[in-house]
């Protein structure tokens, strides 16, 4: 049975957005830094005949609460398990982790092995060395502080919503436009909470993925789920480190012809492809 809903659950004490369409397995969709629910627009009507695909935003991006804590990996699996909790969908799920958010997909499969029932990882963030940085209080607060600064100088509403836009051009083949709605860009991009939820996840990158690299020591892959890697052909590095990336855990692995790194925009149907295909 198909069906949509849209509202807020509250998960750790934050009000999160979130976007529930479709029937049958579930499916979660994790955007990567700064984006929004709605960035996935283009791929629900692909999988919602075939999938329940719930949407978030994490704290700090989109509609959701600011967050009130710094993000870790552990926190973010947990973040992922407790939403499905919130929505009473028991189920294994596949989670779909786009850049940054492929730390968040991998450690919810390390973490919660039992509701996993695929991983797919869309020019998923790759760090092979990272180590954590030191005083991560401190770099929280001067991540708030930068945030207050900018907000107190009017920055989030007259260039949020056109970083917004420049962004995603940039990261697109032939600069290809953001399809966002302007409403939606506008009441997302223009606030402040967004812009602390984005210095905020960018300032502890580092930290996350160094807790990730530990997590791959500690906790493996559930057996026999799979794993997808998806990556666009953005240089010969580039790839080589996708694949080398997809080897280590060892996942299937296919390079996107026509994509940038937002895949979702660009190249919706391979994605979705790569989801049923769990």
């Amino acid at each position: 049975m198909s069906f949509a809903w849209s509202g807020f659950v509250r998960v750790g004490g934050v009000p999160h957005h979130v976007v529930v369409e479709g029937g049958g397995p579930v499916c979660v969709l994790g955007a990567g830094l700064a984006m929004s629910w709605f960035d996935w627009d283009p791929d629900v009507p692909l999988l919602a005949p075939h999938r329940t695909v719930v949407r978030f935003d994490r704290p700090g991006h989109g509609l959701s609460g600011p967050a009130a804590a710094a993000p870790t990996a552990a926190g973010e699996a947990h973040r992922i398990a407790g939403l499905l909790d919130a929505l009473r969908l028991d189920g294994p799920a596949t989670v779909v982790g786009h850049s940054i958010a492929g730390f968040h997909a991998e450690a919810f499969a390390r973490l919660h092995p039992e509701r996993t029932a695929g991983v797919v990882l869309v020019d998923t963030s790759v760090e092979e060395h990272a180590r954590a940085p030191a005083a991560p209080a401190v770099r929280t607060a001067l991540a708030r502080a930068a945030a207050a600064v900018l907000r107190a100088t009017g920055a989030p509403a007259a260039l949020g919503p056109l970083t917004r836009r420049a962004v995603v051009r940039l990261s697109r083949p032939g600069h290809a436009p953001d399809p966002a709605p302007a409403a939606l860009v506008r009441r997302c991009y223009a606030t402040s909470r967004v812009l602390r939820g984005a210095l905020l996840e960018n300032t502890h990158y580092r930290a996350v993925a160094a807790e990730l690299l530990a997590l791959r020591e500690r906790r493996p892959l559930p057996r026999g789920v799979p794993v997808t890697v998806l990556a666009a052909p953005a240089s010969p590095r580039w790839t080589a480190r996708q694949r080398a990336l997809a080897d280590l855990l060892g996942a299937r692995f296919q390079t996107v012809p026509g994509s940038g790194h937002l895949m979702m925009l660009d190249r919706p149907e391979a994605l979705a492809a790569a989801v049923l295909a769990r």
